[in-house]
Formats: C-alpha cells, structure tokens, sequence
C-alpha cells in the first residue's frame, strides 16, 4: 500500500515533465534536423548539417501611448509565450490566461447549480470592501461609547473610561456585514422567481459565446530583441499610411528611441536622438543578459528594473534582481544633457538599503548593473542611426548583498 507521501515527488514530476514539454523550445526559432542519427553523426565528422531555421514570422502593432507592441493573435502569442517567455498579457499578472479563467470561471458556475459563485477576483474585491466597512463600523461604535461616557460625567458627574472591547464593539469574529444579510434575506425571495424564469427561458437562448479580449504585451526592449536578432516578429504601425505595410528595421529602430524624447512640434525639426537615450540603456541590459541565457523579466513589483531567471517563471523564481544605473563616460554630457535618466545620479544609502532588503527577504540577489554611456566628444550621433553604436556601450555587474551577522557566521 502507497503512502501519502510518495504521491508528492510523483505530482511534481508530472508537472515538471510536462512544463519541460511545453516549454521545451528556449527560443522561437526551432532547429530541425529530418535526417537519422546515424547521418548526423557523419556529417557532424565533414563539419555538416541538414538542420532548418523554422521561423514563426509573429506579428505585432506598435502602440505609442503605452511604449509596448500588442501581439493579438492567439497563435503568436502562444509561440512567443512558451518559447522564452517574452511579454505578458495585458489582463493577467504573467502568462495570457484571462480566457482560460474566464471559461473555468463559467463552468464553475454551471456546476454550481445556481448558487452565486464569485471568482477569485471578486471574493478579493468583496474581502477589501468588508474590511473597509468592519473598520468603519468599529470606528463608529467606539465614537458611540466615548459620547455616552461624556453624556455620563456631563450629567452625573461620574467619570466613565470607554471600553475598545466589549459586546457593543464590532470584532473581527462577531461583525457580520450588512450586505451579506439582505442579500441571505433577498436570495430566498428571489429563488423562486429565478428558478421559474430559468425554467422558462431554458432552451430558447443560447449562453453567450466568450470573446477572448487579451494580448501579448511585449516592451519595447523585447520587441527589438525578436526582431533584429531573430527576424521572427512583423511589427506594423496603426498610426502610418500605409497599415499593412511593416516597419523595416531602421524605422523601428528610430520610432523606439524617439519616443522617449520630446513629443515634436510640427513647426520645429524633428529632435536629434541622444546617446543617453533610455531605450538604447535598458535594451544594452537586456540583450547582455539574454544573450547569455537568462530569460529577463520587468521587475517592477521588487522595485527595480528587471528579473532573471534561469528557465522561466514557470519553473523557478528569480534569483537575482537587477537595477540598471546609466554612467556617464564624460561627466559634462550629464549636466547638458536633456533626458532624465533615473538612477544616473548617486543615490542615498537608505534607497539602497530599502531595495537590498526588500528582495533580500524574497531570497533574490541585487544586482546593479552600470552602463556607461560614451562620450560625445569621441562619438558621433551619426552612429545612433544605426544598432552598431553598441559596440561603444559596456555593461558591468556589482553584487550587493546585505550582511546579517547571525546568520553569515558559517
């Protein structure tokens, strides 16, 4: 007879095979190779191969106000999803998956024979509001005592303390919500009602087909990174003449820096692109760690820039995170230059101490990483017309960890 606890590693792996099934493809682009082993092996002697690039050729629209590029085809955004991660939906925290809640969402509430079943959205909203209203109600009852005390020595003399506990003060286990009791009192009245209108409705409509209404949101870092190392992702502009012509890779290029310069002005020339730019600094970071195999996520809930993870965040959580601080090669280019950079100038210790502690506690490494940023006096801006103005960008890393003296004495 099994024990429960061999169905624990058992589960795991069920899991984890499967994971490394779906997710088996590190990037888009699929290396196939039809030939038998024993072909490979001899041509792998002459220095040969028979292997095929298969390119997904993914399409995506460049949407200015939010600085991202949507992929809504379902099928792109599954490729671009289970092959290294990139994007995430605009209706979910991670992977593009509001449709597939929103259908077990509905079978649940089949299943559920009629009773008001919420998801885990609206049971979080519905917590929020109890709590608010338990607060309110407590605050209320206490204001309600502190007036009858002073009632009391007005009138009598005597000095009554207001008791914070007691039978007229709400507490977490005896507060019961209002809205929870009309709607116990409401739902039987209604039942009846509802259950004949069902009755008689059944049959004649059908339910409602669901309209999936997510999509891949890749950054701009992302969406550079597919198409000019990869050549796998079409990238159209909505706003352009010509909508079903796409972007070539210079425009992309130009678009993706100019929008974090100055809105233009139609009476004025177009501004001049900046060595400073923001998107030529975190998209330095961003290939540096992704061409060394890490899958590098937006790192905003940690407070700072980005994430890595070793495969993904379907396998592990991240073990380092990284804040990106722009160095200035010629410290004169910082005092006239015209984008804002964040992080450019030193930042106090106790920022530094904040961020450290806080993914220090979620067992995450601070990285910060220093791009420095060349001079303009040995740079001309007519190397940013073109993605080889990298080659003058460096990127270095310096580990910060946070020493705690009772637990670093091994």
């Amino acid at each position: 007879m099994s024990s429960g606890k061999s169905k624990g590693p058992n589960k795991g792996g069920a899991r984890r095979h499967e994971n490394d099934r779906i997710y088996a493809h590190p990037l888009p682009l699929i290396f196939s190779d039809p030939s038998s082993s024993r072909t490979r092996s001899i041509l792998g002697l002459l220095g040969l191969s028979r292997s095929q690039v298969i390119n997904p050729h993914c399409e995506g629209y460049y949407d200015p106000s939010t600085r991202s590029v949507w992929v809504v085809n379902q099928r792109d955004s599954e490729i671009l999803w289970r092959r290294g991660f990139f994007g995430k939906g605009n209706l979910s925290r991670s992977e593009p998956s509001w449709f597939v809640r929103q259908v077990k969402d509905r079978k649940s509430r089949q299943v559920d024979s009629g009773a008001n079943k919420m998801t885990s959205e609206e049971i979080r909203e519905k917590r929020r509001a109890d709590r608010k209203q338990f607060k309110l109600d407590r605050a209320a009852a206490i204001a309600k005592v502190a007036a009858e005390a002073e009632t009391i020595f007005e009138t009598e003399g005597r000095v009554v303390v207001p008791a914070l506990f007691g039978p007229e003060i709400p507490s977490g286990s005896t507060w019961k919500s209002k809205t929870a009791e009309s709607e116990r009192e409401s739902s039987g009245s209604l039942e009846n009602a509802e259950s004949k209108r069902e009755d008689e409705n059944e049959g004649e409509e059908e339910e409602e087909l669901l309209e999936d209404m997510e999509h891949l949101q890749l950054t701009l870092s992302e969406a550079f990174f597919l198409a000019w190392n990869f050549d796998c992702l079409t990238i159209l502009d909505p706003e352009t003449a010509c909508f079903d012509e796409p972007l070539s890779l210079p425009e992309i290029w130009t678009t993706f820096q100019q929008i974090y310069l100055a809105p233009p002005i139609p009476t004025l020339p177009t501004p001049e692109l900046q060595l400073d730019n923001p998107f030529l600094i975190h998209y330095a970071v961003y290939h540096h760690y992704r061409s060394l195999g890490w899958v590098v996520k937006n790192g905003l809930k940690f407070c700072v820039d980005y994430l890595l993870y070793k495969r993904g965040p379907v396998f592990t959580h991240a073990e380092f995170a990284i804040v990106v601080c722009p160095v200035y090669e010629d410290p004169q280019d910082q005092e006239v230059s015209i984008t804002n950079l964040r992080n450019a100038s030193p930042f106090t210790w106790s920022w530094l101490s904040t961020i450290n502690r806080a993914n220090s506690q979620v067992m995450k490494t601070l990285i910060l990483t220093y791009v420095t940023i060349p001079a303009r006096s040995r740079l001309s801006k007519e190397m940013l017309k073109t993605p080889a103005c990298f080659a003058h960008y460096s990127v270095r890393e310096v580990i910060v960890r946070r020493f705690i003296p009772a637990r670093m004495r091994d």
